[in-house]
């Protein structure tokens, strides 16, 4: 006779949560066969607690598995503060180059476990705008030009363990990242002089906004040592077509046009009027587009070098584990010229 051996009990299933209900840690400790620490530690990605490779991809499965996402809010009162990063929408179109700057900085961020939130007070800015975003309680800020130190005082006492300003200057009470734009401008200038050009158009965009780069990047054609000739222009054919006739009715031999893409337009325009680039009139940009250089003739260009989203990630991150620290002022705007056959 065959014996068969009696089948050991299935162990049985820790208890899902009830339809509808909320999963929370513990219903997710009790899947994963862990305690509720262990899954706070692997959630939160708590680095002074070493938890195994297996023990995480259990949470992380039973996480996943119940839908069950920790709640911020919660978080913040235990911690104190949130982990939101914020950073203000732009108001103007940045252009290409700072768009991706800006992604880059948001993933490097959330690699670390932060939440950026991008936000936008409609008809607010500078110290007013500061009440607003204080509502959200961020861990840290990248305040925009114009926000003073009443408004980065503000956002200090509610809560946020980091302010970072963007702008040509430090303000006081918050950290800095330098942008002088006023270098653009002069090491464009100074490639047009070395090409023998002592009178420089500048395009000055007529874009609401834009004044904030464009007026820096015009006194540093001036600091060349070049005689400047401001060319507001607008960014449409109509407005490229009439600036284009004011550059070859005037004489001007060059032109620095704020950026490849203002640049790319006049270029055009002076192409249309029967100009010839360079022959009759040399054309700088600035930003180092791709498209420029595919052109015809290839688009000169100052190169803009920023950090990148990991190295400013990273210092987010140590500005906000170290909220008593003295204000830093890192000079982060680096511009050196592309020479190509437009100039």
């Amino acid at each position: 006779m065959v014996q068969i051996p009696k089948q050991q009990p299935a162990k049985p299933r820790p208890a899902e949560p009830a339809r509808g209900a909320v999963p929370t840690s513990a219903d997710v400790a009790r899947l994963a066969g862990v305690s509720r620490a262990t899954v706070s530690y692997v959630l939160n990605n708590t680095s002074a607690v070493r938890i195994s490779e297996p023990t995480r991809r259990r949470v992380h499965d039973a996480a996943k598995e119940l839908g069950y996402v920790p709640h911020a809010a919660a978080r913040s009162l235990r911690a104190g503060h949130t982990r939101i990063v914020l950073m203000p929408t732009p108001e103007v179109p940045v252009g290409p180059l700072y768009s991706g700057f800006l992604n880059a900085l948001q993933w490097a961020l959330s690699r670390l476990d932060y939440t950026v939130v991008q936000y936008g007070s409609v008809g607010l800015g500078g110290d007013d705008a500061a009440r607003a975003w204080a509502e959200l309680r961020p861990v840290a800020v990248l305040a925009p030009v114009g926000m003073g130190p009443d408004g980065i005082a503000l956002l200090k006492r509610s809560g946020a363990r980091a302010v970072i300003t963007l702008g040509p200057a430090p303000v006081d009470g918050a950290h800095a990242l330098l942008m002088d734009h006023r270098e653009v401008g002069r090491v464009a200038g100074e490639h047009l002089v070395t090409r023998g050009h002592r009178r420089v158009g500048v395009v000055v965009p007529r874009e609401p906004g834009l004044g904030v780069f464009a007026e820096p990047r015009l006194a540093g054609v001036r600091e060349s040592g070049a005689e400047v000739v401001p060319l507001p222009l607008a960014y449409d054919e109509e407005s490229a077509a009439q600036v284009a006739a004011q550059v070859t009715e005037s004489g001007l031999g060059a032109v620095f046009a704020y950026n490849d893409e203002y640049a790319m337009l006049l270029m055009r325009a002076l192409q249309d009027a029967g100009a010839t680039v360079p022959g009759d009139v040399a054309v700088i940009g600035a930003d180092d587009l791709m498209l420029g250089r595919l052109l015809r003739p290839r688009l000169s260009t100052v190169r803009i070098d920023l950090p990148s989203g990991e190295e400013l990630a990273e210092l987010v991150d140590r500005l906000v584990r170290d909220p008593a620290a003295e204000p830093e002022v890192h000079d982060v705007l680096a511009a050196t010229v592309v020479a190509r056959a437009s100039t």
